[in-house]
């Protein structure tokens, strides 16, 4: 089977290397320049510099021909959530699986993909691919595991034929609605796990090293697990299952992103908290960080639905410069005291 990744940033690069060995697979760019220098180099300099490109892996900037290469294969759109419903508008007549890994809410309408997707192509076989996953260490073919979500149980076999191997391991679900919450949420979230363990806080005992630890691994729990819980109240209003946040779309990819230093959205967080101004942390940044553009539409559907999310509400008020950090966490901890569940 083929396998047809549109989309040559990290993440897309990282899966084609990971499975150039075993199929045949085409990666897309969109960038003449981008594609030609990849072919040259076998490396992808901006995006994954430091990684090697197969041989096997076919570098295309021809979108005809990367899609007639995935015509009956699988076809993995690997860009922002912003070029997700283009993209898909370009595939009427694919009788490709079709997957993608973006992660987040769309801006404007606040769809997640399967909505995105139901608009503008009904007719398409679709799914999503999730899950703790930085895309350095799949290229590094580091143990990763998985999950595909799809409605139509071809894409998800299609997804474990081609994607599955002794070191990705992918995991299956039905529940696509409650995966796609789970990578969208957790972007948020990371922010704000970042901002947490970047504002000054108290020092380490003396004798030390004596530098600042931020607020500290307690609230960095209480942030994630809270978080859970705000993730899975918007995901069960949405129509999802309560399992899946417990997962690796939800749980799993929570933990990495909040704590994990390859994470672009907690070090979007951890600059926010040294007083960086935004516009600045994002062009030092050199790559999309989701929970950026998809915080103020995961308070939009959260809203929509009467669902608390007082975390992601702090996140959004700090990144359009309502409240500082410090006055953020002043919020949240001054609010009543309820039970937990």
């Amino acid at each position: 089977m083929n396998l047809t990744i549109l989309g040559a940033g990290a993440w897309g690069t990282a899966l084609a290397v990971s499975a150039a060995a075993r199929f045949p697979t085409l990666l897309w760019a969109r960038d003449p320049a981008q594609a030609s220098s990849m072919r040259s180099l076998r490396r992808n300099q901006r995006y994954l510099d430091g990684v090697e490109l197969p041989a096997s892996l076919r570098i295309e900037s021809n979108f005809g021909a990367a899609l007639k290469h995935g015509r009956h294969g699988l076809l993995v759109i690997a860009t922002p959530m912003a070029a997700l419903e283009s993209l898909l508008r370009q595939l009427p007549h694919a009788s490709a699986s079709v997957l993608w890994l973006c992660k987040g809410f769309q801006d404007g309408t606040g769809w997640l993909g399967h909505e995105v997707a139901q608009a503008v192509s009904p007719q398409l076989r679709v799914g999503v691919l999730s899950g703790p996953s930085f895309a350095l260490e799949v290229a590094r073919a580091q143990p990763t595991a998985l999950v595909a979500a799809s409605a139509h149980e071809s894409v998800r076999l299609d997804a474990v034929q081609v994607l599955h191997s002794e070191v990705v391991r992918i995991y299956t679900s039905n529940d696509p609605v409650g995966v796609e919450v789970g990578g969208a949420v957790k972007n948020v979230l990371a922010i704000a796990t970042g901002i947490a363990d970047g504002m000054p806080g108290v020092s380490e005992p003396s004798g030390a090293s004596g530098q600042a630890i931020g607020l500290g691994q307690n609230a960095r729990a209480a942030l994630i697990t809270r978080g859970l819980a705000e993730m899975t109240r918007l995901g069960l209003a949405l129509g999802a299952r309560t399992e899946t946040f417990t997962g690796l779309s939800g749980l799993g990819d929570l933990v990495l992103t909040a704590t994990g230093d390859l994470s672009r959205n907690r070090k979007v967080g951890l600059a926010l908290a040294q007083g960086l101004a935004l516009p600045d942390i994002l062009r030092s940044l050199g790559h999309v960080a989701e929970g950026v553009y998809s915080a103020a539409m995961v308070l939009q559907r959260a809203r929509a639905h009467g669902v608390e999310m007082p975390i992601a509400q702090a996140v959004v008020a700090v990144l359009e410069g309502r409240l500082t950090p410090r006055d953020a966490l002043q919020g949240l901890m001054g609010r009543e005291a309820r039970a937990e569940a």
